[in-house]
Protein backbone atom coordinates (compact mmCIF):
# COMPACT_ATOMS: atom_id res chain seq x y z
CA UNK A 1 0.00 0.00 0.00
CA UNK A 2 2.18 3.18 -1.30
CA UNK A 3 2.56 5.73 0.35
CA UNK A 4 1.01 8.19 -1.58
CA UNK A 5 -2.36 6.25 -1.49
CA UNK A 6 -2.50 6.55 2.52
CA UNK A 7 -1.64 10.14 2.05
CA UNK A 8 -4.57 10.54 -0.73
CA UNK A 9 -7.02 9.03 1.97
CA UNK A 10 -6.01 11.47 4.39
CA UNK A 11 -6.67 14.24 1.69
CA UNK A 12 -10.28 12.65 1.07
CA UNK A 13 -10.70 12.83 4.83
CA UNK A 14 -10.04 16.76 5.19
CA UNK A 15 -11.97 17.55 2.10
CA UNK A 16 -14.73 15.70 2.40
CA UNK A 17 -16.43 18.04 4.57
CA UNK A 18 -15.52 20.76 1.45
CA UNK A 19 -17.69 19.08 -1.04
CA UNK A 20 -21.31 18.59 -1.90
CA UNK A 21 -20.97 15.38 -3.50
CA UNK A 22 -18.79 12.51 -4.47
CA UNK A 23 -18.44 11.61 -8.01
CA UNK A 24 -16.47 7.95 -8.34
CA UNK A 25 -15.58 6.53 -11.41
CA UNK A 26 -15.56 2.61 -12.00
CA UNK A 27 -14.56 0.55 -14.74
CA UNK A 28 -17.57 -0.53 -16.56
CA UNK A 29 -16.03 -3.95 -17.10
CA UNK A 30 -15.90 -4.56 -13.24
CA UNK A 31 -18.12 -2.19 -10.92
CA UNK A 32 -17.71 -4.34 -7.98
CA UNK A 33 -14.26 -4.70 -8.32
CA UNK A 34 -12.95 -1.56 -9.20
CA UNK A 35 -15.82 0.50 -5.88
CA UNK A 36 -13.20 0.89 -3.51
CA UNK A 37 -14.54 0.38 0.27
CA UNK A 38 -12.26 2.55 1.68
CA UNK A 39 -13.79 5.77 -0.50
CA UNK A 40 -17.22 4.24 0.38
CA UNK A 41 -16.42 4.47 3.99
CA UNK A 42 -14.82 8.15 3.89
CA UNK A 43 -17.38 9.37 1.70
CA UNK A 44 -20.37 7.99 3.37
CA UNK A 45 -23.32 10.72 3.69
CA UNK A 46 -22.78 12.39 1.10
CA UNK A 47 -24.92 12.71 -2.24
CA UNK A 48 -23.23 9.96 -4.19
CA UNK A 49 -22.95 9.80 -8.27
CA UNK A 50 -21.25 6.65 -10.05
CA UNK A 51 -19.90 7.29 -13.70
CA UNK A 52 -19.22 3.91 -14.99
CA UNK A 53 -16.20 4.30 -17.24
CA UNK A 54 -15.05 2.70 -20.45
CA UNK A 55 -18.44 1.69 -21.17
CA UNK A 56 -17.71 1.42 -24.79
CA UNK A 57 -15.29 -1.91 -24.14
CA UNK A 58 -17.65 -3.49 -21.47
CA UNK A 59 -21.02 -5.47 -22.76
CA UNK A 60 -24.09 -2.91 -22.97
CA UNK A 61 -26.70 -5.37 -21.88
CA UNK A 62 -24.91 -6.17 -18.65
CA UNK A 63 -24.19 -2.43 -18.07
CA UNK A 64 -27.50 -1.42 -18.40
CA UNK A 65 -28.38 -4.24 -15.40
CA UNK A 66 -25.38 -2.34 -13.32
CA UNK A 67 -27.06 0.99 -14.18
CA UNK A 68 -30.30 -0.22 -12.87
CA UNK A 69 -28.75 -1.74 -9.48
CA UNK A 70 -26.81 1.38 -8.55
CA UNK A 71 -29.88 3.47 -9.01
CA UNK A 72 -32.08 0.76 -7.15
CA UNK A 73 -29.33 1.48 -4.74
CA UNK A 74 -30.64 5.34 -4.68
CA UNK A 75 -27.47 6.73 -5.92
CA UNK A 76 -27.07 8.54 -9.57
CA UNK A 77 -25.32 6.25 -12.29
CA UNK A 78 -25.07 7.12 -15.61
CA UNK A 79 -22.82 4.83 -18.29
CA UNK A 80 -19.92 6.88 -20.45
CA UNK A 81 -16.59 6.28 -22.42
CA UNK A 82 -14.36 9.34 -21.28
CA UNK A 83 -13.19 9.78 -24.74
CA UNK A 84 -16.24 10.28 -26.26
CA UNK A 85 -17.91 13.98 -26.77
CA UNK A 86 -21.27 15.27 -26.03
CA UNK A 87 -21.57 13.51 -22.12
CA UNK A 88 -20.09 16.29 -20.62
CA UNK A 89 -23.59 18.49 -20.07
CA UNK A 90 -25.41 14.64 -19.11
CA UNK A 91 -22.60 14.68 -16.43
CA UNK A 92 -23.43 18.12 -15.13
CA UNK A 93 -27.33 17.74 -15.42
CA UNK A 94 -26.51 14.42 -13.31
CA UNK A 95 -24.66 15.99 -10.56
CA UNK A 96 -27.47 18.86 -10.66
CA UNK A 97 -30.28 16.57 -9.91
CA UNK A 98 -28.18 14.58 -7.59
CA UNK A 99 -27.70 17.82 -5.27
CA UNK A 100 -31.53 19.17 -6.09
CA UNK A 101 -31.90 19.61 -2.35
CA UNK A 102 -29.13 21.66 -1.43
CA UNK A 103 -29.39 23.85 -4.35
CA UNK A 104 -32.91 24.74 -3.05
CA UNK A 105 -32.17 25.30 0.07
CA UNK A 106 -29.62 27.42 -1.06
CA UNK A 107 -31.47 28.99 -3.47
CA UNK A 108 -33.61 29.91 -0.49
CA UNK A 109 -30.77 31.50 1.59
CA UNK A 110 -29.95 33.76 -1.64
CA UNK A 111 -26.66 31.57 -2.56
CA UNK A 112 -27.51 31.58 -6.20
CA UNK A 113 -24.34 31.76 -7.33
CA UNK A 114 -22.58 29.12 -5.45
CA UNK A 115 -20.81 26.28 -7.30
CA UNK A 116 -21.49 22.91 -6.48
CA UNK A 117 -18.16 21.72 -5.76
CA UNK A 118 -17.72 17.65 -6.09
CA UNK A 119 -14.91 15.57 -5.37
CA UNK A 120 -13.75 13.13 -8.14
CA UNK A 121 -12.62 9.83 -6.94
CA UNK A 122 -11.69 6.42 -7.97
CA UNK A 123 -9.24 3.48 -8.49
CA UNK A 124 -5.93 4.11 -10.34
CA UNK A 125 -6.33 4.07 -14.29
CA UNK A 126 -9.89 4.55 -14.57
CA UNK A 127 -9.75 7.48 -16.00
CA UNK A 128 -10.17 10.12 -13.66
CA UNK A 129 -8.58 12.85 -15.40
CA UNK A 130 -9.40 12.05 -18.76
CA UNK A 131 -13.21 12.36 -17.55
CA UNK A 132 -12.17 15.58 -16.04
CA UNK A 133 -10.76 17.15 -18.97
CA UNK A 134 -13.76 16.08 -21.17
CA UNK A 135 -16.19 18.05 -18.60
CA UNK A 136 -14.21 20.92 -18.14
CA UNK A 137 -13.77 21.17 -21.88
CA UNK A 138 -9.35 21.56 -21.25
CA UNK A 139 -6.84 19.70 -20.35
CA UNK A 140 -6.39 20.78 -17.20
CA UNK A 141 -5.76 17.15 -15.34
CA UNK A 142 -3.28 15.06 -16.20
CA UNK A 143 -4.18 11.66 -18.15
CA UNK A 144 -2.40 8.21 -19.09
CA UNK A 145 -2.92 5.06 -19.30
CA UNK A 146 -1.02 3.49 -16.68
CA UNK A 147 -1.73 4.04 -12.88
CA UNK A 148 -0.40 6.59 -10.87
CA UNK A 149 -0.56 9.79 -12.94
CA UNK A 150 -2.33 11.95 -10.97
CA UNK A 151 -0.56 12.32 -7.45
CA UNK A 152 -1.75 15.61 -5.77
CA UNK A 153 -5.18 16.92 -5.35
CA UNK A 154 -6.35 19.60 -8.06
CA UNK A 155 -9.38 22.14 -8.15
CA UNK A 156 -10.30 22.70 -11.41
CA UNK A 157 -13.31 25.02 -12.24
CA UNK A 158 -15.71 23.91 -15.07
CA UNK A 159 -18.06 27.29 -14.98
CA UNK A 160 -19.21 29.60 -12.63
CA UNK A 161 -21.47 26.87 -11.53
CA UNK A 162 -19.11 23.92 -10.99
CA UNK A 163 -16.09 23.23 -9.56
CA UNK A 164 -14.22 19.63 -9.35
CA UNK A 165 -11.85 18.56 -6.99
CA UNK A 166 -9.82 15.77 -8.49
CA UNK A 167 -7.69 13.17 -6.23
CA UNK A 168 -5.28 10.55 -7.23
CA UNK A 169 -6.10 7.05 -7.56
CA UNK A 170 -6.32 4.72 -4.59
CA UNK A 171 -6.66 0.96 -3.92
CA UNK A 172 -7.22 -0.07 -0.37
CA UNK A 173 -5.04 -2.22 1.72
CA UNK A 174 -6.08 -5.76 1.76
CA UNK A 175 -7.99 -7.72 -1.05
CA UNK A 176 -10.17 -10.00 0.88
CA UNK A 177 -11.39 -11.30 -1.79
CA UNK A 178 -8.77 -12.61 -4.67
CA UNK A 179 -10.98 -12.09 -7.64
CA UNK A 180 -11.08 -8.66 -6.76
CA UNK A 181 -7.31 -8.49 -7.18
CA UNK A 182 -7.17 -10.74 -10.26
CA UNK A 183 -10.19 -8.31 -11.78
CA UNK A 184 -8.33 -4.65 -11.09
CA UNK A 185 -5.08 -6.65 -12.73
CA UNK A 186 -7.00 -7.51 -15.58
CA UNK A 187 -7.99 -4.35 -16.46
CA UNK A 188 -4.69 -2.57 -15.67
CA UNK A 189 -5.29 -1.15 -12.38
CA UNK A 190 -2.92 -2.58 -10.17
CA UNK A 191 0.81 -2.81 -12.16
CA UNK A 192 1.49 -5.84 -14.32
CA UNK A 193 5.60 -5.79 -12.61
CA UNK A 194 3.67 -7.02 -9.30
CA UNK A 195 2.26 -10.03 -10.56
CA UNK A 196 3.25 -13.25 -12.80
CA UNK A 197 2.05 -12.28 -16.52
CA UNK A 198 1.72 -15.81 -17.39
CA UNK A 199 -0.19 -16.57 -14.08
CA UNK A 200 -2.40 -13.69 -14.69
CA UNK A 201 -3.05 -14.42 -18.43
CA UNK A 202 -3.85 -17.85 -17.00
CA UNK A 203 -6.89 -16.27 -14.66
CA UNK A 204 -8.19 -14.12 -17.55
CA UNK A 205 -8.27 -16.91 -20.27
CA UNK A 206 -9.83 -19.06 -17.97
CA UNK A 207 -12.69 -16.35 -16.92
CA UNK A 208 -13.55 -15.59 -20.40
CA UNK A 209 -13.70 -19.20 -21.35
CA UNK A 210 -16.74 -19.28 -18.83
CA UNK A 211 -17.95 -15.73 -19.69
CA UNK A 212 -17.45 -14.93 -23.47
CA UNK A 213 -15.72 -18.36 -24.93
CA UNK A 214 -17.13 -17.12 -28.06
CA UNK A 215 -14.76 -14.19 -27.90
CA UNK A 216 -12.11 -16.95 -27.40
CA UNK A 217 -12.99 -18.52 -30.47
CA UNK A 218 -13.35 -15.56 -32.96
CA UNK A 219 -9.99 -13.82 -31.81
CA UNK A 220 -7.70 -17.12 -30.81
CA UNK A 221 -9.54 -20.19 -32.84
CA UNK A 222 -9.60 -21.27 -29.51
CA UNK A 223 -12.48 -23.42 -28.83
CA UNK A 224 -12.96 -23.80 -24.57
CA UNK A 225 -13.44 -27.19 -23.95
CA UNK A 226 -14.86 -28.98 -20.34
CA UNK A 227 -11.57 -29.82 -18.17
CA UNK A 228 -9.59 -27.07 -19.94
CA UNK A 229 -7.16 -25.40 -17.18
CA UNK A 230 -5.74 -21.98 -18.26
CA UNK A 231 -2.55 -23.23 -18.72
CA UNK A 232 -3.88 -25.46 -21.75
CA UNK A 233 -6.06 -22.43 -23.26
CA UNK A 234 -3.21 -20.25 -23.05
CA UNK A 235 -1.38 -22.96 -25.31
CA UNK A 236 -3.89 -23.42 -26.92
CA UNK A 237 -4.55 -19.90 -28.19
CA UNK A 238 -0.22 -19.64 -28.44
CA UNK A 239 -0.32 -22.63 -31.12
CA UNK A 240 -3.40 -21.35 -33.09
CA UNK A 241 -1.03 -17.82 -33.56
CA UNK A 242 2.13 -19.31 -33.87
CA UNK A 243 4.17 -18.42 -30.74
CA UNK A 244 6.97 -20.94 -31.19
CA UNK A 245 10.15 -20.59 -29.62
CA UNK A 246 12.96 -23.08 -30.38
CA UNK A 247 12.43 -26.73 -30.70
CA UNK A 248 8.76 -26.20 -31.00
CA UNK A 249 7.67 -24.82 -27.30
CA UNK A 250 5.32 -22.17 -27.26
CA UNK A 251 5.92 -18.96 -26.14
CA UNK A 252 3.52 -18.74 -23.26
CA UNK A 253 4.85 -15.22 -22.03
CA UNK A 254 4.32 -13.83 -25.54
CA UNK A 255 0.81 -14.56 -25.65
CA UNK A 256 -0.09 -14.14 -22.09
CA UNK A 257 1.14 -10.52 -23.08
CA UNK A 258 -0.95 -10.61 -26.48
CA UNK A 259 -3.62 -11.63 -24.63
CA UNK A 260 -3.97 -9.37 -21.86
CA UNK A 261 -2.92 -6.18 -24.46
CA UNK A 262 -6.06 -6.83 -26.87
CA UNK A 263 -8.49 -7.95 -23.70
CA UNK A 264 -7.76 -4.05 -22.46
CA UNK A 265 -7.76 -2.67 -26.04
CA UNK A 266 -11.15 -3.78 -27.05
CA UNK A 267 -10.15 -6.22 -29.39
CA UNK A 268 -11.78 -9.01 -28.25
CA UNK A 269 -15.40 -7.54 -28.02
CA UNK A 270 -17.45 -5.54 -25.52
CA UNK A 271 -17.01 -7.93 -22.04
CA UNK A 272 -17.87 -7.44 -18.86
CA UNK A 273 -16.30 -9.94 -16.10
CA UNK A 274 -18.89 -9.04 -12.95
CA UNK A 275 -22.57 -8.97 -13.21
CA UNK A 276 -24.94 -7.22 -10.34
CA UNK A 277 -26.05 -11.54 -9.60
CA UNK A 278 -22.32 -11.85 -8.55
CA UNK A 279 -22.87 -9.58 -5.66
CA UNK A 280 -25.94 -10.77 -4.68
CA UNK A 281 -24.32 -14.35 -4.57
CA UNK A 282 -21.52 -12.70 -2.40
CA UNK A 283 -24.04 -11.35 -0.21
CA UNK A 284 -26.31 -14.50 0.33
CA UNK A 285 -22.57 -16.22 1.03
CA UNK A 286 -21.89 -14.32 3.68
CA UNK A 287 -25.52 -14.43 4.80
CA UNK A 288 -25.43 -18.20 4.91
CA UNK A 289 -22.04 -18.46 6.45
Amino acid sequence: FPGHMTKTLRLMEKEIRNVDCVLQILDARIPLSSLNPEIERITAGKPHLYVLNKADLADPEITKQWLAYFTSAGAGCIAMDSKQRGRATATKSLIEKELSALMERRRNRGMVGAAIRVMIVGIPNVGKSTFINKVAKKKSAKAGDRPGVTRGKQWITVDQGLELLDTPGILWPKFEDETIGLHLAFTGAVRDAIMDVETLACHLILLLAQRKPEALTARFKIIPEEGMSGWDLLEAGARKRGFLISGGEVDLERMANILLDEFRAGKMGRITLELPEDLEREEDDHGTA
